[in-house]
């Protein structure tokens, strides 16, 4: 049974006992909901990545709540600490060097020499990481590949009977995972688009930060190629369905969804994943999506579409 608790005093208390034992519990972050597990423990991590069926060469993202933690895991450069300081706690993963005895297993980083490392904002998320007193290894908590998860029923869809608990923290704000920051020497480079922007990024940093091409390896979460996926085939850039898609538009169209009518890239980010979830349940088989613009949030949109949208992993 996976237990469903509320975030009161007794609800994280439960919750974090049982993270210290070993155990998984789904967690409500500003972004999406995330898998927590104690990032030292190899048989946690090696559990959320056996609830998720997530391939081991995929490395994981660990949460904190101390600033302090962050020092005692990576080296934080003179630009990480830029960032840190202008975007933590909130929707931005930087990517830094792994210390020796860093207090991580070493399937976190799936045998990589760096660590993803995030604070998040959400209330319930900075409760429980206090309250358990260390780093959380959490991916989305959902099926690997399959669409994130931002409301508690959605993880229970997903993992129910999978995982230890789900604390549920209502509603995900942003909708979208966080955006990824990795640096090439001093320089940053955006490994992922997510809730912050590369306009954010480039007001703290004087100039937007490169994106790294396409190389074939995974070094950071979420690289993957076809994930975020529906249950239905994916079109996307679609002006004009066809008879029997769904269409999920954006701005002033004729659809059966639509991520905003006013066109509010912030309103589309967080209904994206809320109407692919509406489509599952409905059972559409073939889904058409309206263009999307390219900018600000519209690039993170746009990677979580292209890669629901590219061919199936066996």
């Amino acid at each position: 049974m996976t237990e469903l608790l509320k975030p009161t005093d007794d609800g994280l208390d439960r919750a974090a006992a049982l993270l210290r034992s070993g155990g998984l519990v789904a967690m409500p972050t500003e972004t999406v909901y995330g898998l927590a597990g104690d990032a030292a423990d190899d048989r946690a991590v090696a559990a959320i990545y056996a609830a998720k069926g997530r391939p081991s060469f995929n490395p994981l993202i660990v949460h904190v709540a101390d600033p302090d933690l962050v020092g005692r895991l990576v080296r934080v450069s003179a630009e990480a600490a830029a960032l840190i300081e202008a975007f933590w706690p909130g929707p931005l993963t930087l990517v830094l060097p792994l210390r020796e005895a860093a207090p991580v297993s070493p399937l976190v980083t799936a045998g990589l020499p760096t660590l993803a490392v995030r604070m998040p904002a959400h209330p319930v998320a900075r409760s429980l990481l206090t309250a358990f007193g260390g780093g959380l290894a959490a991916p989305s908590a959902n099926p690997s590949g399959r669409v994130s998860p931002v409301t508690a029923a959605h993880v229970m869809a997903g993992l129910a009977g999978r995982i230890d608990a789900v604390l549920d923290g209502g509603e995900c704000g942003v909708g979208l995972e966080s955006t990824i920051v990795g640096f090439d020497g001093d320089a940053p480079v955006i490994l992922r688009d997510g809730g912050v922007t590369a306009e954010d990024l480039a007001s703290v940093m004087g100039e937007t930060p490169r994106r790294r091409g396409a190389t074939g390896r995974i070094d950071a979460p979420g690289q993957l190629a076809s994930h975020y996926a529906p249950s239905g085939q994916v079109r996307i850039g679609v002006t004009a369905p066809e008879p029997g898609e769904t269409y999920l538009g954006f701005g002033p169209v004729t659809c059966d969804l639509n991520l905003s009518e006013t066109g509010d890239l912030a309103e589309a980010a967080a209904n994206l994943f809320r109407h692919f979830h509406t489509l599952d349940a409905q059972g559409s088989e073939r889904i058409a999506v309206a263009p999307v613009p390219d900018h600000g949030l519209g690039r993170a949109i746009n990677d979580r579409l292209r890669r629901a949208a590219a061919p199936r992993q066996a």
